[in-house]
C-alpha cells in the first residue's frame, strides 16, 4: 500500500501549483506517495503544460463549477494511501512536512484521525497553530472582530511540540483514510466553508482526536495573487454565510432560523457600513464589492437554495 495520497485542487493557477509541486518532490523521501491534482476549470494549455512538466502526478479535470469539498472529493474517492495530505495549492514545503507529519501519527495512539502542521505567511510571520472549537458565540464575536481563534486562551491552540487541538485546517492536513472514507469524505453540502470545522466537530463526536505537531512548518501563500478583493466575492460571501448557518443549525430548524435572522441583521449592518465608506471612493472599490455581498446574503440566507446553487446563481450574474 502507498503510504500517502496528496491531493491538491488548483484553479489554473500554475504559479501556486509549480511552488506547491516541486517543494513536494524535494522534501518527501522517506514515504510513498501519489500525487492527484484536481485541474478545476484549466484552459487546455494550462493542463497540457503541466501534464508534461510533472508527468509523476496524476491530474483529474475538473470542468464545471464546483465547491472545495465536491472538488477535494473527486480525487479522494480514487486515493490509495493508507494516509490522505490534503493540501491547498497555494503552500510550500521548506521541510520535510509530510514525512514527518507520517511519523508524528504513527506514534500517537490509535484514536488519534488527524496531523496537522504549524504554518507561516509567505513573509514568515505566524499563521496558525491549532484551532479550538467553534460555536455561535465565537462566530458572533468574530464579526466584531472580538475573537480571533489564534488568540483565544485555549489548550487547543499555540502549544509547543505535538498537541491536541480540535478544528483542523482545510488547507493542509494529514488524515487517516480509512476514517475519512467512513465518514464519506468533504461534506459537499459547504461549498466554499465551513467544511473543514464540520469535519472536525464530525470526528470529534465519533471519538476521534485532531493532533498538530508545531515543530513541522508549512508556508502558506493563500493565494499568492494579493489580498485585493474581486466581484467574485459577491458570490462567494452569501454562499459562505448559507454554509455557516447549516453547520451552526446542526439540523434543528429553530436554529436555522434564530442564525439566519441573525446574519441578515448582521448583513445590514454590513451593507450600511460598506456604502457608506465606499461613496468617496472610485467604483468598484472592497467596500463597494463588500456591500454588494451583503445584499446577496440578505438575498439567500432565508431561501431554500443551497450554497452551491447561491454560488452559482450570483457568480452567473457577474459573468453575463
Amino acid at each position: 500500500m502507498i503510504d500517502v495520497s496528496i491531493v491538491i485542487v488548483c484553479m489554473n493557477n500554475l504559479k501556486n501549483l509549480y511552488l506547491c509541486l516541486e517543494s513536494i518532490e524535494k522534501y518527501t523521501n522517506k514515504v510513498t506517495y501519489e500525487t492527484l491534482v484536481v485541474a478545476y476549470l484549466f484552459s487546455k494549455e494550462n493542463i497540457e503544460k503541466v501534464k508534461v512538466s510533472f508527468p509523476w502526478v496524476s491530474f483529474i479535470e475538473s470542468n464545471e463549477i464546483r465547491g472545495f469539498s465536491e472538488n477535494n472529493n473527486l480525487a479522494l474517492r480514487q486515493a490509495k494511501g493508507k494516509y490522505c495530505f490534503v493540501l491547498n495549492d497555494d503552500t510550500e514545503m521548506k521541510m520535510p512536512v509530510i514525512d514527518r507529519l507520517v511519523e508524528t501519527i504513527e506514534n500517537l495512539p490509535a484514536d488519534v484521525a488527524v496531523v496537522s502542521p504549524r504554518s507561516v505567511f509567505g513573509d514568515g510571520t505566524f499563521q496558525s497553530c491549532g484551532r479550538p472549537k467553534y460555536t455561535f458565540r465565537t462566530f458572533v464575536l468574530q464579526q466584531f472582530k472580538l475573537w480571533n481563534e489564534q488568540k483565544t486562551k485555549s489548550a487547543y491552540v499555540n502549544q509547543k511540540g505535538v498537541f491536541q487541538t480540535y478544528n483542523l485546517w482545510g488547507a493542509f492536513f494529514l488524515i487517516k483514510t480509512a476514517v475519512f472514507r467512513n465518514m464519506g469524505w468533504f461534506d459537499e453540502r459547504y461549498f466554499f466553508c465551513p467544511e473543514d470545522i464540520a469535519l472536525s466537530d464530525s470526528l470529534n463526536k465519533m471519538g476521534y482526536k485532531c493532533y498538530v505537531n508545531a515543530n513541522i512548518v508549512i508556508t502558506h501563500y493563500e493565494g499568492m495573487s494579493g489580498k485585493s478583493l474581486s466581484m467574485i466575492q459577491t458570490a462567494t460571501r452569501p454562499a459562505q454565510a448559507k454554509g455557516m448557518a447549516i453547520y451552526l443549525s446542526q439540523g434543528k430548524s429553530y436554529r436555522y432560523i434564530i442564525i439566519s435572522v441573525w446574519l441578515c441583521l448582521f448583513s445590514i449592518f454590513q451593507f450600511l457600513f460598506h456604502s457608506v465608506k465606499s461613496l468617496s471612493k472610485k467604483k468598484p472599490n472592497e467596500d463597494y464589492i463588500l456591500s454588494i455581498g451583503d445584499i446577496n446574503v440578505l438575498r439567500s440566507i432565508l431561501t431554500s437554495k443551497t450554497p452551491k446553487e447561491i454560488f452559482i446563481k450570483y457568480y452567473s450574474a457577474i459573468r453575463q
